[in-house]
């Protein structure tokens, strides 16, 4: 319980100090914990929804239960959508830490629409640059073998 006394400073209470540590705890060991070396694959992305060109790498470790993607660090040199870039790069790594999935983010990032109208590339038409990413990565997934042809045909029945 936070407390604020008469000279208007926070305090916490010893009792709530103990229940917030056993579940940071908690939330930590369920978080895939990064080595400090891991292998990596760089993607160059050429899209008509932003100005340059923009790099997408994408990193994974092995573990008992097989690949496991761990971050994506997506950057340009288009400043102009920087934050943006951090902000796809920081949720969709904490997803790939935590999720016992993360294979919903593809369908989530396909999802989105850009206002402008979609555009179409290699023969393929892309609602925004989002679904792009999403293309990225899962062509990332099939090339280090987190995802096979067959996990394609039992997501879609």
């Amino acid at each position: 319980m936070i407390k604020l006394t008469t000279d208007s400073t926070i305090s916490e209470s010893p009792s709530n100090l103990t229940r917030k540590d056993s579940q940071t705890k908690t939330q930590q060991r369920a978080a895939v914990i990064r080595p400090d070396v891991v292998d990596a694959k760089v993607y160059k992305l050429k899209s008509a929804f932003v100005k340059n060109a923009v790099f997408i790498t994408l990193s994974y470790i092995d573990t008992h239960s097989g690949r496991k993607p761990i971050e994506i660090f997506i950057n340009s040199k288009d400043l102009n959508r920087s934050a943006e870039y951090v902000v796809l790069t920081r949720l969709i790594s904490a997803i790939f830490r935590r999720a016992t999935n993360p294979m919903f983010i593809l369908e989530e990032l396909h999802g989105i629409h850009d206002p402008n109208g979609g555009s179409f590339k290699d023969g393929k038409y892309y609602h925004s640059f989002y679904a792009e990413v999403a293309d990225v990565i899962e062509r990332f997934f099939y090339d280090v073998d987190i995802m096979k042809k067959e996990d394609l045909n039992q997501t879609s029945e």
